[in-house]
C-alpha cells in the first residue's frame, strides 16, 4: 500500500497518462476553449455547455486519471478520484437543471477568472518547462486534476449570479490540498493553491448581494 507521494512518482504517472491518452489533451483545449467562449457569450444555453464541458473533464480526471493511472501507483489517489466523481456529478446534475449563470463583466472577478483560465491553460505548461517538467512529464490541461481545479474557479469568477456553495467546496480542498505536490517539487501547483483561496474567497464576498 503506497501512501509516500513523491516527485518521481507523479512525473512517471504524468508521463505513462500522456502518452496512453494522445490525442485527449487537443481535445482537451478544444473543450476549454468552447467552455470560454460560452461562459463569455451568453445564449440561452451557455449555462449547460460550460457545466456540460465542466463535468466531462471531472469525471474524465476522476476515472482516466485518478483509477486507471495514478491509484496504482499512489493508494490515496482512489479515494481522490471518488471525490471527482462526485464533482462531476454535481456539474453534471447542474447541466440538467442550471443553477448557474455565466456571463463576462468588466469587473475584478471576470478579469481574476480569465487569468486564472489562462494559467491553467497556458501557465501551467509554461511554468512546468522552465521547471523541467515537460511534456510529457507534465500535467496535461483539462485532463488531470490540478489545471482542471484552476480552470473551474476561473469559469466560476464569470458567472453573474450566486454560484451554489456545494460546488464549491470539493475544488477548494483539493486546492488546499496543492501544499503536497508543491512540497515534493510541482510548484506549478502553487497556482492551484492561489486560485482556490482567491477564487472561493471572491466568490463568496462577490455573492453575498449577487442575485439568486
Amino acid at each position: 500500500m503506497n501512501v509516500i507521494l513523491t516527485l518521481e512518482q507523479l512525473l512517471s504517472t504524468f508521463e505513462n497518462y500522456n502518452l496512453a491518452i494522445w490525442p485527449m489533451q487537443i481535445l482537451a483545449y478544444v473543450l476549454g476553449i468552447v467552455a470560454l467562449f460560452f461562459a463569455i457569450k451568453q445564449t440561452g444555453y451557455s449555462s449547460r455547455v460550460v457545466l456540460g464541458i465542466l463535468a466531462f473533464l471531472w469525471l474524465w480526471t476522476a476515472v482516466g486519471f485518478f483509477l486507471f493511472y495514478f491509484g496504482p501507483v499512489y493508494t490515496p489517489a482512489y479515494a481522490f478520484g471518488v471525490l471527482f466523481i462526485i464533482q462531476g456529478i454535481v456539474f453534471f446534475a447542474n447541466f440538467l437543471k442550471p443553477r448557474v449563470s455565466f456571463g463576462f463583466q468588466v469587473d475584478v472577478y471576470s478579469i481574476v477568472g480569465i487569468l486564472f483560465i489562462a494559467y491553467a491553460m497556458i501557465g501551467y505548461p509554461l511554468f512546468g518547462y522552465f521547471l523541467g517538467h515537460r511534456y510529457p512529464q507534465s500535467p496535461p490541461f483539462g485532463l488531470t486534476p490540478c489545471p482542471s481545479t484552476v480552470f473551474t474557479f476561473g469559469l466560476l469568477l464569470l458567472t453573474d449570479k450566486k454560484v451554489p456553495k456545494v460546488l464549491l467546496v470539493i475544488p477548494l480542498l483539493w486546492a488546499l490540498g496543492g501544499v503536497m505536490p508543491v512540497s515534493v517539487g510541482i510548484l506549478e501547483d502553487i497556482g492551484l493553491i492561489i486560485a482556490g483561496v482567491a477564487g472561493t474567497a471572491m466568490i463568496l464576498y462577490r455573492d453575498r448581494k449577487a442575485p439568486s
